[in-house]
Formats: structure tokens, sequence, C-alpha cells
């Protein structure tokens, strides 16, 4: 059997989560993301007939049964997961009650899978009902996003024409948009139903006053759609206060999307 530090996405985890606390999105034990993975994937690498203990998640996820995530954990920090992966990230399964979770690998301090799990896996159940191959569900806090969250109204149509005028590239990037909530007390299912409605239209919804959390094919893909929101309001908090002279118009906007073939929101559109 191969050693579980060699695979794949277990590298991409600890690439991503060094990568985002560099960039300053995931302070403290802030931001997590889960990961689901092939099991025969991951069989290469451990057998799945071991399991090291369960952990009650605290939700139904009946969708899911069967499925195993690699997931962050709670209270860890994203900047010491590449030096010590065994303890800061877990394997996971749904076992067969929908409400527990086997332990496959991972938390190796008795530790167990971030506390917006619930969250997550609602939101994977979501975006699976509209695309079968999402398989990234990522939280982080990123700087400008957030300081956006401030001094820009929290609607839906607002917020994501905004940042469509920021860059040529968003409405191609993000074309469905950005789902937006108010702020809401995290950590708790309440918020994973809002958020998991909020992913059957967008694959982007903001939380106000507090972060983002993105779904993807991929970890490539979930990371760029967040990566991109952020430069788009980094470029809307440089420019806010200062009179605007040049704008993408919502007509070049048309041009774009149909240029590149995306299918977008015309109703978030001003024509």
């Amino acid at each position: 059997m191969k050693d579980i530090l060699t695979a794949p996405f277990v590298k991409e985890m600890m690439d991503t989560t060094a990568n985002m606390y560099r960039l300053g999105w995931d302070e403290r034990n802030g931001g997590n993301i889960s990961y689901m993975l092939e099991n025969d994937q991951v069989a290469e690498y451990l057998d799945l007939n071991k399991v090291i203990r369960t952990i009650p998640t605290g939700f139904e996820a009946q969708s899911l049964i069967g499925k195993i995530f690699i997931v962050t954990g709670t209270g860890k920090y994203f900047k010491n997961v590449k030096d010590d992966p065994e303890t800061n990230l877990g394997i996971i399964r749904i076992a067969e009650d929908g409400t527990t979770a086997e332990l496959l690998w991972g938390y190796k301090d008795g530790g167990r899978f971030t506390s917006e799990l619930p969250a997550h896996l609602m939101s994977h159940m979501a975006r699976l009902s509209v695309d079968s191959e999402n398989r990234v569900v990522i939280h982080s806090h990123p700087t400008n996003t957030l300081a956006m969250n401030y001094v820009h109204p929290l609607d839906e149509k607002k917020f994501t024409h905004t940042l469509w005028e920021m860059c040529t590239e968003c409405i191609v990037v993000f074309p469905d948009g950005v789902g937006v909530l108010p702020w809401m007390l995290c950590g708790n299912n309440t918020i994973g139903e809002a958020t998991a409605e909020k992913m059957k239209e967008f694959r982007l919804v903001v939380w106000g006053m507090h972060g983002i959390y993105g779904a993807g094919k991929n970890m490539d893909e979930t990371f760029g759609l967040i990566e991109t929101v952020e430069k788009a309001a980094q470029i809307y908090m440089l420019t806010a206060h200062l009179p605007r002279i040049n704008t993408i118009k919502d007509e070049e906007m048309v041009e774009l999307a149909e240029a590149f073939d995306v299918k977008y929101r015309k109703d978030f559109l001003n024509l």
C-alpha cells in the first residue's frame, strides 16, 4: 500500500492551505476545506475496512452515505497543515446511519473535523444535485471581500454586478454570480441550510461580515473562484472612494459572456 503522505489529494490540501494562509485568507484557525474523494483512489493508500474511530457529524447526510472526504480539522491552523498533515487533516467516510463519520486517517491528536462540517456536507449535497462533478467546498475569509461587505449593499445582484465591473474575466469566471447571506451565527445547521439553498443557484456564497464559501469540481476551480472574487473586491476597495472615469459596460459584459460561451445571469445586468 502506498504512503498516504504521497497521495495527490493530501498534497493538494497541504499546498492549498499553505497558500491560503500565505495570502491572508485564513488567519489563526479560520477557514475550512472539504474534498470528496473516489473510494478506489483512497484504497491505494488506506485500508478502507480499518476505522480508527467514529465521530458524530450533527447532521443527517443520507445522500452522502459511503462517500469519503478529506477535511481540515477544528481549531487547526492552516499554516501547520504542511508540516503535520496527519494532525491537522482527517479522512472520513459517512457511515451507514448518515449521521456518523468514520475516521480512516488523521486527527491523530484526538481531534475532529471542522465545526462547519454540517454546512460543508449540506453544500456538497446541494451542489451535487445540480452538478454531479462537484467535489470541493472551501470556506475562507479573504480580506478585501470581507472589507467590501462593510461598504457595499449586501444584495446579490448589486454585489455581483460590482464585481463583474472590476475585472474583464469576472463574468467569464463566475457567470452564475455570487449569492449573499446576511450576518448569521456560524457553526450551526441554520447557516448551513441557508448556504446550501444558495448553493443550488451559485458556486459562491458570501457570508455577510464573515467570509465566503466556494464550491467546484476540483481544488483549482474552487480556489480560482474565490481568488477571482478577492481580486475584484481588492480593485473595488482601491477605487471605491475615487471618481470613476471608466468602467466595463453591461453591453460589454454580454459581449464577453457570449464570446466565451458561458451561461450568465442576465437578470444581474442593467440592460
